[in-house]
């Protein structure tokens, strides 16, 4: 069973992987600053490395959300068993339809509600949750969109200038907000790999802890770190193209400007969660981020019904994962039958989202129109200049051909 779990538990962490992968590189895809494919290989290097940096927020999942130990409850691989279905599930619906939920939240919900209906209400420690999982889910993306909007305004008044005979704004060129994205949602990917392989590291490390295997209250072993580092890593450059494309043109159009304040507000929340050990949800942090640098740009209609779907998407989730993580804990109650029945279901209903998801494919060719776009863009000035060049050379021509027929005549 404990082996079950620890497999189970790094298939949640490749899935995490996929579902986050749009958190750092659905921006900068959308505007052009890197190639779909660079970007998600990108992503899952620095996810891979940055797994390695901290090991705060394992902890908090592995000894501070549920009671375990000699001085709480004896937290069983089945109940941890029966958090990851409702996790995994719960991640793979909103995966199928494009919508950028917390995977951070459908893991504790799913532990949270198994916890609660194989053991009861005084399994988990409510404070704890208050403190590093409920606070920050609610303060995180609305700090994130005020900064990000902040460092938009910023961006936009410190790169434009006015016509001195008029009084009036040019606009300077923004390249250099392209280039700058590399960097920035490069740093995104690694605080992505920071914060949220943690929280596998700290669910297998549960699991040892359970088995009586691993002292209450220590940390991940090496192996686990390193398995959790590799699978969040796979799953990243699977790349999740379906949220990429909600987060990088679902929300708002996005231009170089918007995307470095967005990552630069992103990759700050996620660093400094990390360092102090909360398990915040960086897919809210990202969203925040990409709305907030919507608002603070004249001119960019932030698309607020599909904001209402994604905060409709962070309301639902942990309480869904919890109702499938607790129905999951009473089937597998009833012995080894009920743990094959949640296993089997639970693998058929993966299979079906995968397949069903084919009929409507989306990769890296189709995954953000903004990007085609902005190639169009410049295709078409490239047209125009080549235009602009060949009228001249046109005029000459024929002022050629009236001299041959006056030297005729």
């Amino acid at each position: 069973m404990v082996a079950l779990v620890i497999g189970l538990a790094l298939f949640f962490d490749f899935t995490n992987g996929f579902h986050d992968t749009a958190n750092a590189m659905a921006t900068p895809i959308a505007t052009g600053a890197i190639k779909p494919k660079t970007a998600v290989t990108l992503a899952a290097i620095l996810n891979l490395v940055g797994a390695f940096l901290s090991t705060e927020v394992a902890k908090t999942v592995s000894g501070g959300i549920i009671r375990e130990g000699s001085d709480g409850v004896q937290i069983t691989p089945d109940i941890i068993f029966a958090g990851l279905m409702g996790a995994i599930l719960w991640n793979m619906i909103t995966w199928l339809k494009g919508v950028p939920s917390s995977s951070s939240h459908a893991l504790f919900g799913g532990l949270i509600g198994a916890a609660i209906a194989g053991i009861g209400f005084n399994s988990v420690n409510l404070e704890t949750l208050l403190q590093k999982v409920i606070l920050p889910a609610v303060f995180a993306p609305l700090i994130a969109g005020l900064v990000a909007y902040l460092c938009t305004r910023l961006a936009y008044a410190l790169t434009s200038r006015h016509d001195p005979d008029t009084g009036s704004k040019l606009t300077q060129k923004r390249g250099g907000f392209r280039t700058g994205q590399i960097f920035t949602s490069s740093l995104v990917a690694l605080a992505h790999g920071t914060n949220d392989a943690q929280k596998t590291m700290g669910i297998i490390t549960l699991v040892l802890i359970s088995a009586g295997t691993q002292a209450p209250g220590s940390g991940p072993q090496l192996w686990v770190i390193t398995a959790c580092a590799l699978a969040i890593a796979v799953g990243t450059y699977a790349g999740g193209w379906r949220i990429i494309r909600t987060m990088g043109s679902g929300l708002t159009e996005v231009k170089p400007a918007q995307g470095f304040a967005a990552e630069t507000s992103t990759a700050s929340a996620i660093l400094a969660s990390s360092h102090l050990g909360f398990a915040l949800s960086t897919t809210q942090v990202a969203s925040g981020s990409v709305i907030g640098s919507g608002m603070g740009r004249k001119g960019t209609t932030v698309r607020w019904n599909m904001v209402g779907k994604i905060a409709l998407g962070w309301l639902f989730t942990l309480p869904a994962a919890g109702i499938v993580g607790a129905l999951t804990a009473l089937l597998v109650k009833t012995g080894v039958v009920g743990v094959a029945i949640a296993a089997v279901a639970g693998t058929a209903a993966v299979l079906f989202m995968f397949v069903y998801s084919r009929k409507s494919s989306v990769g890296h060719h189709n995954a953000v129109e903004v990007e085609e776009a902005g190639q169009a863009v410049r295709f078409a000035k490239k047209k125009a200049l080549a235009r602009a060049r060949a009228k001249p050379s046109r005029q000459k021509d024929a002022a050629m051909a009236d001299q041959q027929k006056d030297a005729q005549l």
